[in-house]
This record gives structure tokens, sequence and C-alpha cells, in this order.
């Protein structure tokens, strides 16, 4: 999908996002987007493991009167 993009292209790109948003703001966007990274594979994780082995107190229900 980005075969095509070249050197020349990235530059152009970092140089527009450094312009949008400033040098104090980058890391910050990082930061985020890399926590955001974290919890979305641990919620994948978490629901493979749940279709792997399903917890056998979801059968159970408690009824009272």
């Amino acid at each position: 999908m980005f075969d095509n993009i070249g050197m020349g292209e990235l530059l152009i790109i970092l140089l527009v996002v450094l312009v949008l948003f400033g040098s104090k703001k980058i890391p910050d966007l990082a930061q985020g987007l890399g926590k955001g990274i974290r919890e979305f594979k641990k919620a994948l994780r978490d629901v493979e493991e749940d279709i792997k082995m399903p917890s056998t107190n979801d059968n159970k229900t408690e009824h009272k009167a």
C-alpha cells in the first residue's frame, strides 16, 4: 500500500505534522497512540482467551426468591 512513498514524501509529511502539532505536542501524541495500541492488544488477547476457554461461571445462574 505504501510502497510508492519515497524519502522526499516522508520528509514532507513529517514537516506538515511538525507544523500542525508543534514539537512539544508530538511526543504526547505518540505516547497516547502507544497506550491505545497496548490497550487494544490487551483487549484482543482477553477476547481470544475467552473464546478458547470460556468461564464455567457463565453457565451458572443463581435464583434468589
